[in-house]
């Protein structure tokens, strides 16, 4: 379950909640309010380290923003860090009642 912490540095910025889940410290818009983990890869550490990364991240999003049918996921919004330590991002999907891990791995 996520719970609601202090932000590391000690400095809240506005229209931002701070949560720790998985042993990591989410920074999410007030707009949203996290329930409870659910998959894996939910946040993209610093983005800007490698170039590769990079890449397959604008790739990923590119793809993710055409997809228009129920059986396939959508992404509903971006969440960044504040301009001046942009270093992660989060990507928002709609929440679907299962994910592709679960269906190749049920019998």
């Amino acid at each position: 379950m996520a719970r609601a912490v202090d932000p590391s540095n000690g400095t809240r910025n506005l229209g931002k909640y701070y949560y720790e889940m998985l042993q990591s410290l989410f920074e999410i818009d007030t707009k949203y309010v996290p329930i409870k983990p659910i998959g894996f890869n939910q946040k993209n550490y610093n983005i800007f380290e490698n170039r590769l990364d990079v890449l397959r991240t604008l790739r990923e999003v590119k793809l993710l923003c055409h997809p228009h049918h129920e059986n396939a996921i959508t992404l509903k919004d971006i969440m960044m860090s504040p301009y001046k330590t942009f270093r992660d991002f989060y990507l928002v999907y709609e929440l679907m009642d299962t994910y592709l891990h679960q269906i190749i791995k049920s019998p």
